[in-house]
C-alpha cells in the first residue's frame, strides 16, 4: 500500500481557478494524496480588513468545490508575505510536495517576486507552478472554518 503524499499548496487570487482545480485532481488521480491549502492574505485595496477576509471567502470558495470533487484538503489563512505564509507552515515532516499557483507573468506580484523558485529553496522540494486565472468567486454558505497561522 502505497503511503499518502501530503501537498502544501499556496494560492491566493487563484484559489478558486480551474487551472488549480484540475491540476489538484490530477495529482489525486496519480495517488492517495490530501492537500493543505495555503491562501496569504495578500492586502486588498477593496477589503477593509486588510485582505483577511477576501483570503477568507476565497479559501472557503476553494475548499467547497474541492470537498464537493471528493479531495482530501485542509485550508488555511497565512500571513499577508506568501514566503513568510510558507515559512511559518512549512515543515518537512508534514509535508512532501509543494504547489505554487500564481497569475500570469505579465500580472502576478509573486512572479515578479520569484515565488515559487523562493519557495523551492526553502523548502527543499521541488514546486509545481500552476499558471492560472484568476477565478471569479463563488458564494458560500454560512458555517464554513478556516484556520489560521498566527501572524
Amino acid at each position: 500500500m502505497t503511503a499518502k503524499a501530503r501537498v502544501l499548496v499556496v494560492a491566493n487570487r487563484t484559489a478558486q481557478s480551474d487551472e488549480l482545480f484540475e491540476t489538484l485532481r490530477e495529482r489525486s488521480a496519480r495517488g492517495p494524496v490530501s492537500f493543505m491549502l495555503l491562501v496569504p492574505a495578500t492586502w486588498e485595496i477593496s477589503d477593509p480588513h486588510g485582505g483577511r477576509e477576501t483570503a477568507r471567502r476565497r479559501l472557503n470558495g476553494a475548499l467547497a468545490r474541492l470537498h464537493s470533487a471528493g479531495l482530501g484538503v485542509e485550508g488555511v489563512l497565512g500571513d499577508p508575505d506568501p514566503m513568510l505564509a510558507v515559512k511559518e507552515i512549512w515543515d518537512p515532516a508534514r509535508f512532501d510536495e509543494v504547489i505554487v499557483s500564481t497569475l500570469p507573468a505579465r500580472i502576478s506580484n509573486w512572479l515578479k517576486r520569484d515565488l515559487p523558485c523562493r519557495v523551492e529553496r526553502h523548502t527543499g522540494k521541488s514546486v509545481t507552478h500552476v499558471i492560472a486565472s484568476e477565478a471569479v468567486e463563488t458564494p458560500q454558505r454560512e458555517g464554513g472554518s478556516v484556520s489560521a497561522v498566527s501572524n
